[in-house]
């Protein structure tokens, strides 16, 4: 029977396989489309480009996959904090600490929302505010004319703005209620200073001064730092200075809200890869095809198919067929000989023998034995090792030597007692 449709199913399951292990290891390397600007990941949309650049520069930058819950109490904090539009948004207490870190002379980079920092500050980024331009993105003012920055598509507005319509009274309710909730109460009102707008004038990267010495530099666009417009333009000529502050430190990159904190387990991450993934869902579904292939393999459809039967041979048949071996080799005479030197090492006499020396010890031991049955057993035994015969004369000697044996053996523990 030709098992060559089972051996291509199997070879087009292990080429599935291979190609969703492939799309998946591509996926997490190198990042999905339109995934988190993460310097961990160094495709298109992850941000490791920029991080390496820093780090070939000779700054000192290192990635934090812990909350920010202890940014001011760690013993030597960071220069800069970079947080670049993460998915998860910093918690109160979170941006309580951001605060305390600004209010102490901290500098930090928010690109889009920042994870909240970007409103803690009293502005908002979102593309929505460029909705009927073309292409939904705005082009910016060249800051230096040896530069060619791209298209920005999210400014900068004041939170205020988003009140517009509302009473001054509402508008500082609202203001005071937001900095209550989030812990931004502490900022002070700061000094501002647009690195880059847009051709109808609206902010995209602002610097906000603060007493004390914190900066703040928000950047409506989170494109500006992804890996795509770092390899692609001339972004990084101008977003270098805006990562290197001129105090000597540590940049850290905030990496935790980013999706890469250090919790969790291998067997958590691994099934969150297999649900969160398009090559994670081939894989489930490969492995559900093939508990259905091997389901439907194992269910025998039809009657049982006609073998020859093939019946065990019965323990009678092995010793007839081990006495027929025994005899067509000759080997009764070997037998025998075998069945008297156990007799002879029972009773303590060791050693191999000569067959002349075996008759002698047989023809001894029967002076010695003080029974009748005794003797004429040894005497049996003497004729199963002189005269011929067939199979027979193994038996006969094993029967000898349990009659010598039986008779020997009260007289030998009552010795021994």
């Amino acid at each position: 029977m030709s098992r060559r449709p089972e051996l291509a199913l199997v070879a087009l399951f292990l080429l599935a396989v291979a190609g969703a292990i492939v799309a998946g290891l591509r996926n997490t390397l190198g990042g999905a489309e339109g995934g988190p600007p993460s310097a961990f990941l160094a495709g298109p949309d992850g941000a490791k480009a920029v991080y390496d650049v820093l780090l070939r520069l000779g700054r000192p930058v290192e990635r934090r996959r812990t909350p920010l819950y202890d940014l001011t109490r760690v013993r030597r904090p960071p220069v800069l904090l970079v947080v670049l539009d993460p998915p998860d948004d910093l918690t109160a207490a979170e941006l309580e600490q951001v605060v305390r870190y600004v209010r102490s002379g901290g500098a930090v980079l928010a690109a889009g929302d920042g994870g909240g920092i970007t409103r803690c500050t009293g502005w908002d980024a979102d593309a929505v505010f460029l909705k009927g331009y073309a292409g939904d993105s705005q082009t910016v003012q060249q800051p230096v004319s040896a530069l060619e920055l791209p298209s920005v598509t999210a400014v900068l507005r004041p939170l205020d703005s988003l009140l517009t319509g509302q009473s001054s009274d509402t508008r500082r309710r609202v203001r005071r209620s937001l900095d209550r909730e989030s812990g931004c109460s502490g900022l002070a009102v700061a000094e501002q200073d647009t690195l880059l707008r847009t051709e109808h004038g609206k902010p995209v990267i602002l610097r906000l001064r603060y007493p004390g010495g914190g900066m703040v530099t928000l950047a409506a666009d989170p494109g500006y730092f992804r890996n795509r417009a770092w390899r692609t333009t001339d972004v990084p000529a101008f977003a270098v200075p805006l990562l290197t502050p001129a105090t000597r430190g540590r940049v850290t990159w905030d990496e935790y809200h980013q999706g890469f904190g250090r919790g969790g387990s291998l067997e958590g991450a691994v099934l969150d890869w297999l649900a969160r993934t398009p090559a994670g869902w081939a894989l489930l579904q490969l492995a559900a095809v093939g508990l259905v292939a091997l389901a439907v393999a194992a269910v025998r459809f039809g009657p049982a198919r006609s073998v020859i039967d093939r019946r065990r041979r019965s323990p009678l048949e092995h010793v007839e067929a081990l006495a027929v071996s025994l005899q067509g080799a000759g080997g009764v005479d070997t037998a025998v000989a075998l069945i008297v030197a156990g007799l002879r090492r029972r009773l303590g006499r060791a050693g191999v023998v000569q067959p002349d020396e075996r008759r002698a010890w047989l023809s001894a031991l029967e002076l010695a034995l003080p029974t009748t049955r005794a003797r004429d057993a040894v005497r049996r035994l003497q004729q199963a090792e002189t005269q011929p015969g067939g199979a027979e004369r193994a038996l006969v000697a094993a029967q000898a030597l349990e009659d010598v044996w039986e008779e020997l053996r009260p007289q030998t523990m009552h010795a021994a007692s």
